[in-house]
């Protein structure tokens, strides 16, 4: 599906990885309709043809895509480089994969592919974009790290330690891309609407509080506000108080895991997610 000939022309362009659903999809329609060139990427070819037909050829750049793979990241970069000038205004690094479960009974296997993904991914992302970037005015790294930043969060406590990596890369390198003018940024969110929730985390979710189910063009907006409307924000929290729980953490990070250790709750989500992957076996 990749065009070379397919132009940005004058357009500001972004590149997104995990762009066939969820707050990817959304991201990619948005930023569309706010005459954006779009660069979408994902493993979901279907997702992304189906995406290209939405948005019309001549708007975007599609391509299948394993973020972990790096010389077919580089490879999809010099395509979207092409297609842009060799310009790129804002990398959004989304693409993640969730699997859940006590770290003790997980195959090392799903542990891997969790870190390969949500973490070497986005290593991968933007090691390789970085030239395109610094050779863009004004451009934006953008990442999705998550509210299991906040605090490390039982049942997904490798996906959990991956995005607080993200966090912390996400810091760092706001101070140290400051040198050659790009901004740094990440969002955290809650509990949103995506393919990468179980079922069982939905039909459970409270109606109100940071952890109400979310619509993912909630995240979608704070990636477009971020470039537009707040250059100088580090993190967004979608919805805003998951960045009390942030602080709340830092502040007592033993009350934290007796405040979530007595949810009691947690457990009974994965035997939930067991039920309904044996189910579907």
């Amino acid at each position: 599906m990749a065009k070379s000939e397919a132009q940005a022309g004058t357009r500001k362009s972004i590149f997104i990885t995990g762009a066939a659903s969820g707050m990817g999809l959304e991201t990619a329609r948005l930023f569309s309709k706010g005459g954006w060139f779009v660069g979408a990427y994902d493993v979901n070819k279907a997702g992304l043809v189906s995406l290209e037909a939405e948005l019309g050829a001549e708007n975007c750049l599609t391509r299948v895509l394993d973020v972990t793979d790096r010389a077919d990241y580089a490879k999809a970069l010099e395509e979207f480089s092409a297609a842009t000038g060799g310009k790129l205004d804002l990398l959004f690094n989304n693409a993640g994969i969730g699997k859940g479960g006590f770290f003790d009974e997980q195959p090392f296997e799903d542990v891997l592919a969790v870190v390969n993904i949500n973490f070497i991914g986005v290593l991968n992302g933007i090691h390789l974009a970085t030239p395109l970037l610094k050779a863009t005015p004004n451009s934006l790294c953008f990442t999705t790290s998550s509210s299991s930043a906040t605090y490390g969060m039982p049942g997904i406590a490798v996906y959990s330690a991956t995005k607080h990596a993200v966090k912390g890369l996400t810091e760092a390198l706001s101070v140290e891309f400051s040198r050659f003018g790009v901004r740094v940024a990440d969002t955290l969110p809650g509990l949103i609407d995506t393919p990468i929730l179980p079922d069982a985390a939905k039909t459970n979710a409270p109606t109100e509080g940071m952890f109400r189910l979310i619509q993912p063009i909630e995240v979608a907006k704070a990636v477009w506000a971020s470039y537009h409307d707040n250059p100088d924000r580090l993190h967004w929290f979608v919805p805003e108080e998951i960045g009390d729980l942030d602080k709340a953490s830092a502040m007592d990070p033993e009350g934290t895991r007796a405040g979530i250790a007595s949810q009691g709750s947690v457990a009974a989500l994965i035997e939930e997610a067991k039920k309904a992957a044996a189910a579907a076996e």
